[in-house]
């Protein structure tokens, strides 16, 4: 029902970037790229030359059989634009292939940037933050940065033939070409009019988007208790009112961004009107023949196409920057565990003591206000309180899952601030009051807290525990698979592993 309420509102990690600070960002990951990249730009324009060429050929016939008709002329003619067709297929296939390995490259690399940054924040970014939104950005929006690779790669592409076509038809006549070059001002600056909507209402679609994923995730994990008090009707009625925001911005980034082509497509329809009807007077009075004026608007044709498509990239391209953005605020968020040292700890003598510790989990209230509690080695201690008095808080603390706002916190002697964590928790064994376990089976998940033990190893532990009794009711015995958050398992057995 929350998600509702939450809106549009941004997280407190996201920050806005120059676009200039962006495309540095997004270069780093297109940069061990860049022949493939290259690569990509030749074949695009080898596609586009052997497409231009079948005009310039069947111009050629056209004055030639308006000489000397002829079969063979005919037949020269079709096997030319038949060959010119065979080729611009094989490097548009090559650009596909080489495109599709690079999209697949940038956003492997790109993802394991982002969730090696989430795993690394402390508990107190996941409790501010529903995991929803986080995976719709290690997933969605990372999938979207990387696309970027295609308009990158149109857009050089389009530039080189932009400038072959130039030449071109400066060679077929000046004075039109001059002419279509005025035009191009005003596609650019249509183009450009676009570029903050652009980024605006991609945002927008964005944020919706991870709110619907939040809350679909949600209501999923909870299903168990809506079902228990009924509210199936509710979660479904927050689910439809977020999927028609979702649908409402998503209409509006969808017609936002393309919109530009049709005012693109005005603006070159009055130009290629304007030489039409130059041209024809020029044909009329001899200065170009049929076939010179043939090859001149079909060229006009090849020519507005990729001007159109470099006049829409910036906003075409903000598409891909405010997926950009999102991603790299989530992975330049500044983490609040941080640790002041790495001092080895290869071995804990197990003496805690916390000196007036105060601690947090919000500013609005004080959980541990001048907290002092000092615990011997091999001492065992109880704590006992009310809900809320702060027990968990405690061991949270220890673990050093989240950071406190004063006083000290000292293991054996050591203030934990300056600990290698790595070192230090694999030191400490952990019974949550809520046990969870991963999609594998019962032998993996033991294995989960020292990774390199042996099958005995983990046979070994098992059987620790009433002698190994409780393995027996398993199907498969540690092979047993334990489901989805070990939704196999008896909450009992769970706790067991």
């Amino acid at each position: 029902m929350g998600f509702i309420l939450d809106g549009l509102d941004t997280e407190s990690y996201d920050r806005s970037y120059s676009d200039s600070a962006l495309l540095r960002r997004i270069g780093h990951y297109f940069r061990p790229h860049a022949k493939q990249i290259g690569l990509v730009a030749l074949a695009l324009a080898l596609n586009s030359a052997a497409g231009m060429s079948v005009p310039v050929l069947i111009s050629k016939g056209i004055d030639l059989a308006a000489k000397n008709p002829s079969t063979q002329v005919v037949l020269l003619l079709g096997g030319g634009v038949f060959l010119l067709g065979a080729i611009g297929w094989l490097f548009h296939f090559i650009r596909q292939w080489v495109v599709a390995r690079v999209i697949g490259d940038v956003e492997l690399q790109l993802r394991e940037d982002v969730f090696n940054a989430v795993v690394s924040h402390d508990m107190s970014f996941f409790d501010e933050h529903p995991s929803g939104k986080v995976v719709s950005r290690v997933t969605s929006d990372t999938q979207d940065f990387a696309t970027v690779v295609s308009l990158v790669t149109n857009l050089l592409s389009q530039i080189l033939v932009v400038l072959l076509l130039s030449i071109v038809l400066l060679n077929i006549n000046v004075t039109l070409t001059l002419i279509l070059f005025a035009f191009a001002p005003i596609a650019v600056a249509v183009a450009l009019s676009f570029r903050r909507i652009a980024r605006r209402v991609t945002l927008d679609a964005r944020k919706i988007t991870a709110i619907i994923n939040a809350q679909i995730q949600e209501s999923i994990s909870g299903i168990m208790i809506a079902k228990s008090f009924r509210q199936e009707a509710a979660i479904y009625n927050t689910f439809i009112d977020n999927n028609r925001k979702g649908y409402k911005f998503g209409l509006r980034r969808g017609l936002t961004l393309n919109a530009i082509f049709p005012l693109l497509g005005a603006s070159s329809g009055l130009g290629v009107g304007l030489l039409i009807y130059t041209g024809g007077l020029a044909s009329r009075s001899g200065q170009v023949t049929p076939g010179e004026w043939y090859l001149f608007m079909m060229a006009v044709g090849f020519f507005w196409f990729p001007l159109i498509g470099i006049a829409s990239f910036w906003s075409q391209f903000q598409d891909g920057l405010s997926a950009a953005e999102r991603v790299f605020a989530l992975i330049d968020a500044e983490p609040k565990v941080v640790q002041k040292a790495s001092m080895p700890i290869e071995s804990l003598r197990g003496e805690i003591e916390f000196r007036h510790l105060n601690f947090s989990y919000t500013d609005a209230e004080i959980v541990l206000p001048d907290f002092s509690l000092k615990i011997a080695s091999r001492e065992t201690v109880a704590l006992v309180g009310h809900t809320g008095a702060g027990k968990s808080s405690l061991i949270n603390l220890i673990m050093r899952f989240y950071e406190f706002q004063g006083g000290e916190l000292l293991i054996d002697g050591r203030d934990i601030r300056a600990l290698n964590l790595r070192q230090y928790r694999q030191q400490i064994g952990l019974v949550t009051q809520t046990p969870f376990l991963f999609s594998s089976t019962v032998g993996e998940n033991i294995r989960y807290g020292r990774p390199g033990a042996s099958d005995e190893e983990v046979r070994r532990a098992a059987m620790g525990i009433s002698g190994g009794e409780w393995l027996d009711v398993l199907a498969k015995g540690l092979d047993t698979d334990v489901g989805e958050r070990g939704g196999n398992l008896s909450l009992g057995q769970r706790q067991l592993v």
